[in-house]
């Protein structure tokens, strides 16, 4: 799975929003270490909040970011568990209009590599909503970590073959 590097980098504008009833931006490590990992690779971020596990609030944020133009893509943290209050993907469901399934099953596989069959309660998803790109990772550092050192650094990379995300958000909004 290689990198071209004769064909250019184009920075991704990236949002990150991190679903929490208790952290914040002083204590939000999972956040934290995908917003250096973005942007240590180049991207741009292009926002990031914390909301509530709350399927009202994270829609209404994820609805107001897939329609900024300034945002091209949208990993969330936390809220992707079995618990009562685990709610992101209950809030992608409801915005997105095409699922991403392999997204789940490749964060899954990776992260049994980590954590074994405990990676089973991880309800990591992905999506397409009106041309945005959404990704839910679960609230841990080893999950941001799995989802983007074995996915994200590489699918959001323009210069990776066979195939990337970058290359394809152009015809997104296609109909």
């Amino acid at each position: 799975m290689p990198i071209d590097e004769s064909l250019p980098f184009i920075p991704v504008r990236i949002a990150v929003l991190t679903v929490s009833d208790t952290r914040t931006l002083a204590d939000d490590r999972s956040g934290n270490t995908l917003v250096e990992r973005l942007q240590g690779a180049g991207h741009i971020l292009a926002a990031r909040e914390i909301v509530k596990d709350d399927v009202g609030t994270i829609v209404e944020q994820l609805a107001a970011w897939i329609d900024d133009r300034e945002v091209d893509c949208v990993i969330t943290t936390g809220g992707t568990g079995v618990t009562g209050r685990d709610v992101t993907p209950e809030a992608l469901a409801e915005v997105c209009e095409k699922e991403i399934p392999g997204f789940g099953e490749l964060f899954r596989w990776l992260s049994f590599q980590s954590i074994g069959t405990s990676t089973v309660q991880s309800r990591a998803t992905a999506g397409v909503a009106r041309g945005t790109y959404i990704f839910a990772l679960p609230g841990s550092t080893g999950a941001v970590k799995d989802g983007w050192d074995g996915i994200l650094a590489t699918q959001l990379d323009s210069r990776h073959r066979p195939c990337n995300f970058v290359e394809l958000m152009p015809r997104l909004r296609e109909r």
